[in-house]
């Protein structure tokens, strides 16, 4: 015949532990870490994927004539569009000189039509007295503003060239790792405060 359980055999039964109270600090490391790499992978997608994926073009505003709507440092995401596409109220990239590479970015104002049935096109800055002086061929429109990042423009500027295909993909790289690490390692803390206990040894 077997014997039931002893008393000493229902005390050595484990007994629930309950979970350790969690400092302000604990919560807001783990708060930190995830806001960090939540920004690291949203300014990657913004200012990297985006525009490779749909063969944007970012540039620069260096002057205050759209102010205040895009103010001297904004990073503008110009996306290419067919002169029919644009309509007034765009904000567009436009060569100064057909086939040179200095460019402005002004509003569209009006849209006119040649006897050959062809577009012209009258810009304005939103900050300026007046209109551009010459009307705008097609052959000279770029792109139409897509969305734009205020202050980055002087980080874009700066890192230019051959600078830019290292040493961006470098720093994304290295902040999320760092952001990952940051959330990986308080998620772990957690789960190993939660086994200790609130009695375990330190």
């Amino acid at each position: 015949m077997k014997e039931g359980p002893t008393a000493a055999t229902l005390d050595a039964a484990p007994t629930a532990v309950p979970a350790p109270e969690r400092s302000l600090w604990f919560y807001l490391r783990t708060a930190l870490s995830l806001a960090v790499l939540l920004l690291v992978v949203g300014a990657g997608t913004v200012l990297i994927v985006l525009p490779k994926v749909a063969g944007a073009i970012p540039r620069t505003v260096l002057t205050q004539s759209m102010e205040p709507t895009l103010p001297p440092g904004t990073l503008i995401v110009v996306r290419p569009v067919t002169p029919d596409q644009v309509a007034v109220g765009d904000v567009v990239t436009y060569q100064i000189e057909s086939g040179k590479p200095d460019v402005i970015t002004h509003r569209v104002i009006g849209i006119d039509f040649t006897p050959s049935g062809t577009r012209t096109f009258t810009f304005k800055g939103d900050n300026n007295a007046v209109a551009d002086a010459d009307p705008v061929k097609e052959m000279q429109i770029v792109g139409r503003l897509w969305y734009s990042v205020p202050l980055i423009g002087y980080l874009s500027l700066w890192l230019n060239g051959d600078a830019r295909a290292v040493i961006v993909p470098v720093l994304a790289g290295l902040l999320f790792l760092f952001a990952a690490y940051m959330f990986i390692n308080g998620i772990v803390g957690a789960v190993r405060g939660r086994r200790r206990g609130p009695d375990a040894d330190v």
